[in-house]
């Protein structure tokens, strides 16, 4: 039996695909989610390195984070709903190439300014992730969309979590240009692979840019459970973002870790993201509203944790493997939610919500270094903690009725 990535679509469903999705199809299409994202993190842990090399200062180094983090938000809002108009593969490959250009481009400038104007735009044209999540989404059938969606995010968060130890390791070996070299490489490859393997989706939606830009602020009015989602993850996202912009300073400043330690506390951290497939198969089970709450409870616990006087190693790789799996649960029940909601429009309903979580990344990221320089550790994580704690009493009040 032929394990080809392979899927079958007629020309009479061509506009509106739902193909059988393979498990090669579907371990492929996690890759490539992962392996995109990644270049929006691999700058985390290495902040320290970039920084001075670059002629940035301490204090801004966080830039580096959070414009990355700010243009992958810009990218979700205006250029993620062009999938709901234009053919999907196309974009993809259009966008996959670009970001491999920027990833070369700041691999190469010796300049703070166009460093920070590369990471805004790597951040924009890494949004291809975004096209190929709801695209598998269109594809999979309804009984299954949620472990099948969850199996493709356990791909990219797996990408988010394990781009900061690559990113320490390779910066260790190759300097972190090569880092950046070397991903640049990797978009090429995975915009040929996309090119032989994915499908063509050409969307049965026509209108104009202009209207489609408008309809995805229609969709956040007309939709709460949008605006609750996105909400909620925003929150999260923010203090997921803080806590790992800061964590591999103080490990290297204060506990001696090399950048191969961080790796390794990055890997470590990188088990929450068995969150992902159980967040689907709750999901589908009908027990969203436990699981979110679950994962609103455990957010600001594991910051909690972090923040005691004293913490031991252990005590910081508890805390982050509790943090990630409570933001990548709650991210993917409030995919599953979102996507339910219109059908025909899952492309601009994730670019609401992917929207939303990179503004509260970026704002996230944005805060941690004049944080952490002007507070100790404990301090800066326990107002952390406060971020996550928001979303969880919003939660509390909006299903009492109090809200």
């Amino acid at each position: 039996m032929s394990s080809s990535p392979q899927v079958s679509i007629s020309a009479q469903t061509q506009a509106d695909a739902t193909p059988v999705l393979s498990r090669a199809l579907i371990a492929f299409l996690a890759f490539c989610c992962g392996a995109v994202v990644a270049n929006l993190y691999y700058a985390q842990p290495i902040v320290e390195l970039i920084a001075p090399s670059i002629g940035l200062s301490r204090e801004h180094a966080s830039l580096i984070v959070s414009l990355t983090q700010l243009g992958y938000a810009v990218g979700l809002l205006f250029l993620v709903p062009l999938a709901d108009l234009l053919e999907n593969k196309r974009l993809i490959i259009g966008f996959t190439l670009l970001v491999g250009a920027f990833m070369a481009w700041a691999g190469f400038t010796q300049s703070p300014s166009l460093f920070l104007i590369a990471s805004l735009m790597i951040g924009l044209t890494s949004v291809a992730v975004q096209i190929l999540v709801p695209l598998a989404a269109h594809m999979a059938p309804e009984q299954s969309r949620g472990r099948v969606v969850g199996n493709i995010m356990s791909g990219l968060l797996l990408g988010i979590l394990l781009a900061r130890p690559v990113s320490s390791l390779l910066s260790q070996y190759l300097g972190w240009r090569g880092l950046f070299y070397s991903a640049a490489g990797l978009m090429v490859v995975i915009a040929l692979l996309v090119a032989l393997l994915l499908p063509k989706r050409v969307p049965n939606h026509h209108t104009t840019y202009s209207r489609l830009i408008g309809s995805v602020f229609g969709l956040a009015t007309q939709h709460a459970v949008l605006r609750e989602r996105s909400l909620y993850q925003a929150l999260l996202f923010a203090s997921f973002s803080l806590f790992w912009t800061i964590a591999p300073i103080e490990l290297i400043r204060h506990h001696g870790f090399t950048q191969n330690g961080v790796a390794l506390f990055a890997l470590v951290g990188a088990v929450g993201a068995i969150a992902a497939p159980v967040a689907g198969r709750l999901a589908d089970a009908g027990h969203g509203h436990r699981s979110t709450l679950a994962g609103l409870i455990l957010a600001p616990v594991a910051l909690l944790i972090a923040s005691i006087p004293g913490v031991g190693y252990f005590g910081l790789v508890a805390a982050a493997i509790i943090l990630d799996f409570a933001v990548q649960l709650n991210m993917v029940l409030g995919q599953r939610e979102v996507y339910a909601l219109d059908p025909n429009s899952r492309a601009r309903l994730n670019a609401v919500f992917m929207t939303s979580i990179f503004v509260g990344g970026a704002l996230g990221s944005l805060i941690a270094s004049p944080l952490y320089e002007q507070l100790d550790w404990a301090s800066a994580i326990g107002m952390a903690a406060l971020i996550p704690a928001l979303a969880l009493l919003t939660f509390v009040l909006k299903h009492t009725g109090r809200l």
